[in-house]
């Protein structure tokens, strides 16, 4: 019964609820929306907090403690689109260049899920009222400079994914070159990526003092802005609900299971690379995660032959809902279970 009530404090949370209201104004044809400006700034807000806290908890941790950990991060996400890749391609008989847009997609990381895991992990520190039927307080601790390892994980997966849709539609020559070199560009320098490690250079620079001065705007309004920010990809998820009927059966099952055996590798790397249970259950996240803000703007640029339809409704309207309702609690549980 423990894993149920965690799925169901998990639903109750403010966040998930939030994500759930916009997918019914989207259902619903709502005229509910946020303006672009908007959606753009609470993007920038939750990847500079994160990482500004995470690049804060290595400067105390030292980097003794989190090379290895994030040097096999690192490598699990360039593995993940090299096992996806010919599952999609001859189990799901896609097209080679769908296959490793997908297999990117898989292979980088969501910075929504990982904001969404470390928030449940924090939540399940505190009891919960009655309606929850979850009144015992659960410690579970995990590594504050997790947030390295959604930084390292977000580009090896794409630059695979690109290389893999190149050599396997033998797009050879200066256009080859030339798309390659834009997906590098757009793998380490796009938006999210660069706010991402340039806050947590920040945050590694200026330590304990620096959080001090800025805790007041990056951590208390922190749960408000990633609520609004859930309801925003509620109303986005929602929109692409419709678009289930056109990626098939497989996609549905491949979108819940992948991540399901991606988020236990996860959780099995975090074990023997030394992390606490709750850090083996944010990688696990992390793993099972899919990327719909960088890996999109690279592959639209890198292999413009691929679908978006499929890339995008995979990754946002089967994988995104399944991680934060159903997934994350499912993760620590299996870390529970390996740690036990």
């Amino acid at each position: 019964m423990e894993i149920l009530d965690a799925i169901r404090a998990n639903l109750l949370s403010p966040a998930v609820l939030f994500f759930a209201l916009g997918l019914i104004a989207a259902l619903t044809k709502s005229d509910l929306k946020f303006p672009e400006p908007l959606y753009i700034g609470l993007t920038i807000y939750l990847l500079v907090a994160i990482g500004f806290k995470g690049g804060v908890a290595i400067a105390e941790a030292g980097i003794a403690k989190v090379w290895l950990p994030a040097l096999a991060t690192m490598g699990l996400g360039a593995l993940i689109p090299l096992w996806t890749y010919p599952l999609l391609r001859f189990g799901g008989k896609l097209s080679a260049v769908d296959a490793a847009a997908i297999a990117a997609h898989y292979g980088s990381v969501s910075a929504v899920t990982f904001i969404a895991a470390t928030n449940y992990l924090t939540a399940i520190d505190q009891p919960f009222d009655a309606a929850t039927n979850y009144l015992t307080a659960i410690d579970q601790p995990f590594e504050s400079y997790a947030t390295a390892f959604l930084a390292v994980m977000e580009s090896p997966a794409i630059l695979v994914g690109v290389v893999l849709g190149k050599l396997a539609t033998k797009q050879a020559g200066a256009d080859s070159g030339a798309s390659l070199k834009t997906a590098m560009h757009e793998a380490l320098f796009g938006r999210s990526i660069f706010l991402l490690v340039g806050a947590l250079v920040v945050g590694a620079l200026c330590g304990e003092a620096g959080m001090r001065k800025v805790e007041p705007f990056f951590v208390t309004p922190f749960q408000g802005v990633l609520t609004l920010f859930l309801l925003e990809m509620g109303l986005v998820a929602g929109r692409r609900l419709g678009d289930l009927k056109r990626v098939g059966p497989f996609l549905l099952g491949f979108g819940i299971i992948v991540p399901l055996v991606n988020g236990a590798l996860g959780v099995y790397l975090g074990k023997v690379t030394g992390l606490e249970l709750g850090g083996a259950t944010l990688l696990g996240a992390l793993s099972a995660s899919a990327s719909y803000i960088a890996a999109p703007a690279a592959i639209r640029m890198s292999l413009p032959d691929a679908n978006p339809t499929l890339y995008l409704t995979s990754s946002l309207a089967i994988t995104f809902p399944f991680n934060i309702t159903l997934g994350i609690p499912l993760y620590l549980e299996i870390a529970r279970r390996l740690y036990s």
